[in-house]
């Protein structure tokens, strides 16, 4: 067993077969722990490195078992998982878990033949996969000696010293715009934009294959003018960029209740598809390509 197989890290799911997050079938590796706060995010559980208890109250039938071999109570919750298999109306779930390379690696192994055959291969996503930046490391040297293809979605807020080295490993690269106003961007993420800008331009740099993703949330930053600063950006400091175009849905915000997180949870309205029809057409019209991958 090489060093890089030994290293351990958290995630909150190994989805395979995905067909949306870069080109061919592929395995995208969601990782917990994220930087930033987004107030539209539909997976509270990457926040935190630790696995976190679930509890889908509306599913609870109240009969007990749960309580009968919890050992700390749920003001002490440590997730350990005792009362999950108990429940048999799966109202509780374990979300999170700690997986190391070695057993990553034997999963991915197994669907080798699909990333041959549809030229697909690995995405690390989350959460910010760079949060846990040693991970990401041995799983980027192990998959790069394997010679599989590798992606990153990224919200690129990281350190690119410490980083660097790894996306130059990487063959695709996506990466969030949010919004372009820093102090806008601070209200609605937790953190400003200025890091993630800079890191934009170094990525340009890399001659990779990037797409930029704005997730468009209604009167957010969907007004013309944070679309054209948008567009405009990209085209000075990506060399053959794309972007894609991410509609908001609300299809996560159960969670927030689930997770003990209702203080955190906001509800945007969707973009309709006119909305979505426009943002592409002002994009293009500043001669940067839309893609979508779906």
């Amino acid at each position: 067993m090489n060093g890089n197989e030994k290293v351990s890290g958290s995630i909150f799911q190994l989805q395979h077969f995905s067909v949306n997050d870069g080109d061919g079938i592929r395995t995208t590796i969601f990782m917990s722990g994220c930087p930033l706060r987004c107030q539209w995010c539909a997976n509270p559980e990457s926040w935190s490195l630790k696995p976190q208890l679930a509890f889908f109250q509306e599913k609870c039938r109240h009969c007990g078992r749960c309580a009968a071999v919890c050992q700390k109570g749920d003001s002490q919750c440590t997730a350990c998982g005792a009362c999950v298999p108990v429940c048999a109306t799966h109202a509780r779930e374990v979300m999170g878990k700690s997986m190391s390379v070695k057993e990553i690696a034997a999963e991915i192994k197994r669907y080798m033949v699909f990333y041959r055959y549809s030229e697909g291969g690995i995405t690390y996503s989350g959460g910010e996969p760079s949060t846990q930046i040693n991970f990401l490391q041995a799983m980027v040297d192990t998959f790069y000696n394997m010679g599989i293809h590798q992606a990153i979605e990224t919200c690129g807020y990281f350190d690119w010293e410490q980083a660097s080295h790894i996306f130059e490993k990487l063959d695709f690269i996506f990466v969030d715009i949010k919004h372009m106003d820093r102090a806008r961007h601070k209200q609605l993420t937790g953190c400003d934009n200025k890091k993630i800008l800079e890191n934009i331009k170094k990525l340009g740099r890399l001659k990779k294959e990037i797409v930029v993703r704005i997730p468009l949330i209604k009167n957010i930053n969907d007004t013309a003018e944070n679309i054209k600063q948008t567009a405009k950006f990209v085209q000075d400091n990506v060399p053959d960029v794309k972007t894609e175009i991410l509609p908001y849905h609300d299809l996560g915000t159960y969670k927030y209740q689930a997770l003990g997180m209702d203080k955190y949870k906001h509800i945007y309205t969707p973009p309709s598809a006119t909305d979505v029809k426009r943002t592409k057409a002002a994009i293009e019209s500043h001669c940067v390509k839309t893609v979508e991958y779906k």
